[in-house]
């Protein structure tokens, strides 16, 4: 694996961190997942690692929304049929294509940070 692939597998695995770490019933924005993954300015790169997700993973991608809490996907696509229906089965809203951050918004607080247990893809694993 080159240096800069290897770089962006990294980046990846940060992020899909981020992601698994949404607990039910929250959503996150992309920039903040960016954010917390060490990738600031990093939304589109989320989207982009979230599009490379292995189905053998079980990653909550379907918790990460808009900054406004929009889906980010069209309302006629089954992407977005299936985010919407794996939202309200966690209880989170949905109401014309949207969720509402005030509520819903995950905020983590320093313990959780802190405390999570660790992260199974940790920086000594070989890809």
């Amino acid at each position: 694996m080159s240096g800069d692939s290897a770089r962006l597998h990294k980046r990846m695995r940060r992020i899909w961190a981020v992601v698994r770490d949404i607990p039910e019933g929250k959503v996150a924005s992309y920039g903040q997942v960016a954010a917390m993954a060490g990738v600031p300015r990093g939304a589109r790169q989320v989207g982009y690692a979230l599009k490379q997700l292995p189905a053998d993973l079980a990653i909550p991608w379907h918790r990460v929304v808009r900054s406004s809490g929009r889906l980010a996907f069209d309302s006629n696509s089954r992407a977005f049929k299936q985010q919407v229906k794996r939202l309200s089965m966690e209880n989170v809203v949905v109401t014309k294509g949207r969720v509402s951050m005030n509520r819903y918004r995950w905020q983590p607080d320093l313990d959780e940070l802190l405390w999570k247990p660790s992260d199974a893809w940790d920086d000594t694993e070989q890809a």
